[in-house]
């Protein structure tokens, strides 16, 4: 329950409040797929032609509709390559820009939790639309093979959730390129467009100064407990009876802050405004996420 993971949250807070969390925030991309919420923060100053790079097909729209296309279990999960064309009911690629140049750095290993680009074997500087979540540390081989793969960010605590539950849906072979595509609420026939993981929609989460303390900690709930609150982003924040908020339609339930706490309402636990612990605390815990 929300108050329950507050609780849990303070035992760590001594430790998060001496971190540099409170330096400039990298970039935050919200993937949201068919089976959760994956948050991903970016590295942009250690990796900035390959973040930009990625970030271009997330504002284009290019990912939306894409689906992960590979999954192996205690490797890789993979996506960016695919999408499902509905026009035409069929499977298109990306459209790929100009390849980026490998920027691999033995800082930045290809760690549990990663993502980083795929290219073509035997060509260091061919990334363009694929990317990869390291479900393992896989330093051997990636940091090797091919002039290393880029590291070009780190998925949150929450997303990996998402990701290792990805990672254990069954695949099938239904091509050479398709040989380990993860699937699931399959009944026969031929696999259809919700029987994927699909991309619904991908977006830059708002960051830096502009973004006020409360949004940053809304968006990190959003992700920790889409069970309450959904959909991710929810309305527009606002204002009302000295709360600042954010209202769930698909679930009716709130999140606001006043005067230095954070409160969540939702009517199908209980009917009272319940307190879920101070904005700092919960700010603490949101930034060293990367919100």
């Amino acid at each position: 329950m929300l108050k329950q993971a507050a609780q849990c949250g303070i035992a760590v807070l001594a430790l998060l409040l001496c971190a540099p969390w409170a330096l400039a925030q990298n970039s935050m991309v919200r993937l949201q797929t068919s089976q959760g919420i994956i948050d991903i923060q970016l590295y942009d100053t250690a990796a900035p032609k390959t973040v930009a790079n990625f970030l271009g097909y997330v504002r284009r729209g290019d990912y939306v509709n894409s689906f992960v296309h590979r999954s192996i279990p205690g490797f890789v999960i993979q996506g960016g390559g695919y999408v499902w064309a509905n026009a035409s009911s069929s499977i298109v690629h990306v459209p790929q820009q100009a390849a980026v140049p490998n920027e691999f750095s033995a800082a930045r290993s290809n760690q549990r939790g990663t993502i980083a680009m795929a290219k073509l074997g035997g060509n260091p500087n061919s990334a363009t639309s694929e990317w990869f979540v390291n479900l393992v540390d896989n330093a051997n081989p990636l940091d090797v093979d091919n002039g290393g793969y880029t590291v070009f960010g780190k998925v949150t605590t929450s997303g990996m959730v998402v990701v290792d539950r990805i990672a254990a849906l069954k695949t099938a072979y239904a091509n050479a390129t398709f040989s380990d595509l993860p699937y699931y609420n399959y009944v026969s026939g031929s696999l259809k467009p919700e029987n994927l993981v699909r991309v619904t929609s991908a977006t830059v989460l708002p960051s830096g100064p502009a973004v006020s303390d409360s949004d940053r900690v809304f968006n990190h709930l959003e992700a920790a407990y889409p069970q309450y609150l959904s959909p991710a982003g929810g309305s527009a924040s606002g204002t009302a009876l000295g709360y600042y908020y954010r209202y769930y339609a698909s679930t009716n339930a709130y999140v606001g802050t006043q005067g230095g706490s954070i409160y969540y309402l939702v009517p199908a636990i209980s009917a009272d405004i319940n307190r879920l612990g101070s904005l700092a605390e919960w700010l603490a815990l949101a930034a060293a996420q990367g919100y």
